[in-house]
């Protein structure tokens, strides 16, 4: 069986989807209506734009998304997944992918999480780190143990790499204490907030109606979603789970494992980068990627 995945923010480069827009004249078109959707040309800065355009979460959501799903859309019959899955921002991808959600409304739904992402990140400094080397209970105890600031797991990468998530202190001495326990590495990374977080919490309530006045539909196949990891086709339950899933950690790990045990032998990254690719090796290489 075959597994469509989608990456999240942080795949972001300048030059992304440029080959698309200029080879697939169907590419060019939804890049276009994606122009005019959002109201300002975001093909100039994903074919041009300098790093730190990119960076900015307002503009990183989409064009990951823009990129991911407009591969998936060129792809035509050679984009026939028996299973679905993308990585925090990719999730949506997956589910326009699967024709959960139309072009427009999952657009305009990134869009809305990003700005409203935004606005809670600028509301409490907070940040993100990289923890190496550890399980993930070793990860979760130390994060409970810290009373005073907040500080959760937020990703479930693979085997051994975990992010954690919270406000500036919390992360600070959760990287010291994580080190103390063996971390090979505990790196804060260069993010604008605590994605996947209570610190989220704002965001969430503000996307909840954007996301409950959406259309939601049946999708050709299951979707795994990341806040439980488990394959899901009821148009409910998708709109809740992509609800909490802005306060809720990635279970990226359980997700993949999931997907195999199911029957996945193959899994397709669709969208910039291929950090996912390396991921579900490490999570089990025994299966093909591509």
């Amino acid at each position: 069986m075959k597994a469509f995945v989608f990456p999240g923010q942080g795949a972001q480069f300048t030059g992304m989807g440029k080959d698309l827009y200029e080879k697939s004249p169907l590419a060019k078109e939804y890049f276009e209506k994606a122009n005019e959707i959002l109201g300002f040309r975001i093909t100039d800065l994903m074919f041009e734009g300098t790093a730190e355009d990119l960076r900015q979460t307002k503009v990183t959501q989409p064009a990951v998304f823009l990129h991911s799903v407009i591969s998936a859309i060129a792809l035509a019959d050679e984009f026939n997944p028996d299973m679905v899955a993308g990585h925090s921002l990719g999730e949506f991808s997956a589910l326009v992918a699967a024709k959960a959600l139309t072009f427009e409304d999952g657009l305009k739904l990134v869009y809305a999480r990003a700005m409203a992402m935004q606005k809670a990140c600028e509301a409490e400094p907070s940040t993100m780190a990289a923890v190496l080397g550890l399980d993930d209970e070793t990860v979760e105890e130390v994060c409970d143990s810290i009373k005073e600031n907040i500080v959760v797991p937020a990703n479930y990468n693979c085997p051994g790499q975990i992010v954690i998530s919270g406000s500036i202190e919390g992360v600070d001495q959760a990287c010291e204490k994580l080190k103390e326990k063996g971390a090979k590495r505990a790196l804060k990374l260069p993010v604008g907030g605590a994605f996947h977080s209570p610190l989220m919490q704002p965001a969430s309530e503000e996307l909840k109606a954007a996301i409950d006045a959406a259309i939601v539909s049946e999708p050709i196949c299951p979707v795994y979603q990341n806040v439980n990891a488990y394959p899901q086709t009821d148009p409910v339950a998708i709109k809740q789970n992509l609800i909490a899933q802005l306060t809720a950690p990635v279970r990226w790990t359980q997700t993949v494992k999931n997907m195999i045990t199911d029957g996945a032998v193959e899994f397709v990254e669709l969208g910039p980068g291929d950090v996912l690719k390396g991921l579900i090796k490490k999570v089990n290489s025994d299966v093909t990627v591509g």
